[in-house]
This record gives structure tokens, sequence and C-alpha cells, in this order.
């Protein structure tokens, strides 16, 4: 048999998935990088004819095919709405007998710029695209009408194009810019950073920076202050498998969370190795797998349907790993929480990704729904999912 880690590792990862097992999130972890306490797995179930597992108690449903289905938003009325930036268009899907099942779908927004992250705000949808931010104000049936509106413009281009728009506790916009590559110092402020806007989208500033892809944001129901879901570097030696950990980091006003000098709690990035310019940035809140590829993160004080112990908790999809020699990802996880911090991560739902390491399909969006159930969507399967009890 042949003695090469990789090799040992990879027949480990195939003998574990092959018998169904689905431990944490962290369980292919460099535990130098990962500080957090994963939860010990449940008991879990096959689900959607045994193509996914979640834990016992929970089913999985299609909700709607959906052509490279990213994000996802939940409209005053219902309404699921979802981006489809390869198609340059915005898809609404109702459920209007409440089976769990969308029977109906309209394009509301189209001819967009690779439109990615959407949020409801005072009678707008508001759609992130790759280089500005556009809105289409709503009808006295809640739904878009009219032609999308401009309201800022940003860097586009580069190698993160996806944008991400919330609004904050303060009625502010904030938008998540990544980066234009894997390791550099950025010409323009706005990239691997969030930006804050005022609620028309005018006033753009600086909020935190070093952010190398923040993809998911949400804003915690209690303290209210803003999560991030970070995409941290490639390619690093001498572990690039298992480092740097991806992570979860809480934003402050001027905050600098260390990309590209650093990674981890201030460890400096050998190709700047400078202890000083990591000295004064913040460290994430939680670790994770590295390469997992988070993306979208979703607070469950709405999921009603979900148990009563999950409400306090969060939701983050991951995509999926390109660059590891054991692929990883391509999963829902649960991001245990207390007293407002993320303190350990564990799976949710698991499946897209085969034994031999291939995928069907990989999670991006999260939304609860209207009925307390929650949906994920599958750029690669086209698919958004309902998951309940």
């Amino acid at each position: 048999m042949s003695t090469d880690p990789n090799s040992v590792m990879r027949f480990v990862l195939s003998v574990c998935l092959a018998a169904a097992c689905s431990s944490s999130a962290g369980s292919v972890a460099d535990a130098s990088d990962s500080t957090a306490t994963v939860a010990a797995d449940t008991t879990r179930v096959a689900a959607l004819d045994g193509r996914l597992t979640v834990p016992a108690g929970f089913k999985v449903q299609t909700f709607a095919k959906v052509d490279g289905a990213r994000w996802l938003a939940v409209g005053p009325d219902g309404s699921v709405y979802v981006s489809q930036p390869g198609e340059g268009q915005i898809t609404r899907l109702v459920d209007a007998n409440g089976d769990g099942v969308a029977e109906s779908r309209s394009v509301v927004a189209s001819d967009l710029s690779r439109p990615h992250g959407m949020a409801f705000h005072k009678g707008y949808l508001y759609v992130a695209n790759t280089d500005g931010v556009v809105r289409l104000r709503l009808g006295a049936d809640g739904v878009p009408q009219g032609s999308a509106e401009r309201v800022n413009r940003y860097s586009g281009g580069g190698g993160h194009w996806t944008r991400t728009v919330i609004f904050g506790p303060d009625s502010a916009m904030y938008v998540s810019i990544g980066s234009t590559c894997n390791l550099c110092e950025e010409r323009s402020p706005d990239r691997a950073a969030v930006m804050r806007y005022d609620e028309d989208g005018s006033n753009g500033r600086l909020f935190a920076r070093g952010l190398r892809n923040a993809v998911g944001m949400a804003v915690h129901p209690t303290t209210k202050a803003i999560w991030v879901s970070q995409h941290e570097r490639d390619n690093i030696s001498p572990n690039h498998e298992n480092l740097p950990a991806e992570e979860i980091n809480i934003l402050r006003d001027g905050g600098d969370y260390g990309w590209p000098y650093c990674h981890g709690d201030r460890v400096p990035n050998p190709e700047y190795n400078s202890a000083v310019r990591c000295a004064n940035t913040i460290a994430p809140a939680l670790k994770m797998q590295a390469h997992s590829a988070p993306l979208a993160l979703e607070f469950l004080d709405k999921a009603t349907n979900f148990p009563e112990d999950w409400r306090g908790d969060a939701l983050v999809a991951f995509h999926g790993s390109w660059n590891r020699d054991v692929p990883t990802g391509a999963k829902v996880v649960r991001i245990r929480v207390k007293d407002g911090m993320p303190v350990s991560y564990e799976d949710f739902v698991t499946g897209w990704q085969r034994p031999d390491g291939s995928r069907w399909g990989q999670p991006v969006g999260i939304a609860v729904a209207r009925d307390g159930s929650v949906l994920v969507s599958d750029d690669q399967g086209g698919v958004v999912y309902r998951v309940y009890r």
C-alpha cells in the first residue's frame, strides 16, 4: 500500500463516505489552524430519494428548478426570488397552495450585469450587480415593476465577481466586494472590503477591509452586528490543503481583517512576512475547514419550522473546494451560537459530494421561507430545495 499521506487520506475519506459517515465539518481540518469545538454528529437519515442526508426529523424536497440558481431572498408577500447571474436576471417563484413546491415563476428583472445578492428595503428590491447596485420599485401587489434603476457604482471584474447587499440596523446599505486576486495589494480601496452607503446607495465609504471575499452577510438578530462568511487565500506553503482556515468575521466600523498580509489570528502570510502589519488586525470569530468556500450565511431566528434550540444559530452553505487532494465542502453546516458569538459548526445537509470526491450539486444561497422552513439553492444542479420538519 502506498504510504503517500494524500493517498492515505483519500482512502480514509472514501471509506468514510461510502459508509454514509457524516462527521463534523471540521473533520479534516488542521487542528493547528482551527479553534472551533465541533459539536458531535447526530443521527442522520437519507433525504431526497437518498441523495442527501440530514439530521433525523428533517426532510428535503425540490421547491423549484432554476438554472444557475445563486442567491435567495424572500419578498414581503412570501414569494421567493432567485438570482441567475449567468442569465443576467432575477426570477420570482410562488408557492400559492403552500405545499412546499413553487407552482409559478416569472422573470422580474433582466439584462442585468451578473446579478447576485438581493435585499428588500422600504418598498424596493435591491440587486447587487457585479459593478453596482440597482433597485426595482415594488407595486401595490408587492411585485417588482418597471426597469431597474442604478443607485451606485463600485469596482467590477477581477477574480471575485459576486456582490452581496444587505441593509443594516441603521438602515444603511452594506455591500461586500471581493478581491481581484488570490493575494495582492489592491489598487482600489473598495476591493476585499465591505462598503457602507446611505440607504439610497449614495455616499459610499469603506466600512471594513482585509476581507478577501466575504460573500455571505447577515445581521445578527440580537446583537445587530454584521457577520460575514469569508473565503481565505489559496496556495499557501507549506500546507495549502488545510491552511488557512475559512472564517466567520464579525464586522466593526473601520476594522481590518488582515488580508493580504495575514490570515487566521494575525498570522503573517509568507509573501509579506510582516508581524507589524498584522498586529492590529481583527482575528476571525470562528475558523472553519480550509477551502470550503463558504457562501450564504443565514440566521435561524425566523425558522419556526425548526426546533426551538436551532433558532439562535445560523446556517452557512459550503460551495466546496477546488484545490484539495481530498475534496471538502458541498454541504450546509450549522453554526452554533452562544452569547452572540459563533462557537462551533457541524454538518447539517450533506450528500452533494460523492464518495470519489466528485459532485452532482453545490449549495449557494440560503433563506428562511415564510412558513419557517429553509430554502437552499444549488447552482450546479439548478435547483432550489426546501428543508423542513
